[in-house]
């Protein structure tokens, strides 16, 4: 897709799509959003968070960055994306639910282990970035060592370790902590297969991704 094919594309929004869904769109503008969710996924190109759970606009609010990585608190980091998200969301927004969507194929994952790689100069802020990574590789690290996992593997099994602790960094949060203490909010771990379209959910009581059943 270049540049006149996403011009393009913006014009066919407002001419067909924006026109046939137009009082939604009047509606959030009059009442406000009230999503129930907070999505934290991946600024990757593939997974697309309204496409994968057939959501509509005003539904889901959703922040993306580099690897779906959540930074534990710290008040001290005088411009914060992430964490500005999380308040705005819990506090504001008042929504019930926050979902950490990882995902196959991850570039943030496999640039963890590639970091010594990176070009410091034109990419100091995403080595530094990559560091929320470490402490999952390093588990998978050792798993690799004694289960002799392919290099593949390793990715995978680093991907979703890392969405378990962004989960665990979310209760680092006070805001999230006590609301989560009183039963009013809820945090889920997602992880998305981009080359099946299966969604799995971590399973805190098994301790295991299984895959996500609606009946």
């Amino acid at each position: 897709m270049n540049m006149s094919d996403i011009l393009s594309g913006t014009n066919s929004f407002r001419k067909e799509t924006f026109k046939k869904n137009r009082s939604r769109y009047i509606d959030l503008v009059k009442n406000g959003q009230h999503p129930k969710a907070l999505f934290i996924g991946c600024s990757d190109s593939r997974v697309v968070p309204n496409l994968i759970t057939s959501s509509e606009p005003g539904d889901l609010f959703v922040y993306r960055n580099i690897g779906n990585f959540v930074p534990p608190f710290n008040p001290k980091v005088e411009f914060h994306g992430t964490a500005a998200a999380i308040e705005y969301a819990v506090s504001h927004l008042k929504i019930s639910n926050v979902i950490v969507c990882g995902h196959s194929h991850c570039g943030a994952i496999k640039g963890v282990y590639e970091r010594d790689k990176l070009d410091t100069e034109s990419m100091t802020h995403l080595k530094k970035w990559l560091e929320l990574g470490e402490r999952a590789k390093a588990i998978v690290d050792k798993m690799a060592i004694k289960q002799h996992l392919s290099f593949e593997e390793q990715l995978e099994h680093t991907e979703q370790i890392s969405v378990i602790f962004s989960m665990q960094n979310l209760l680092t949060y006070p805001r999230v902590a006590k609301k989560v203490m009183d039963g009013i909010l809820s945090i889920r771990g997602w992880y998305y297969k981009i080359e099946t379209g299966e969604i799995l959910y971590y399973d805190e009581e098994e301790m295991e991704f299984t895959p996500i059943e609606v009946q």
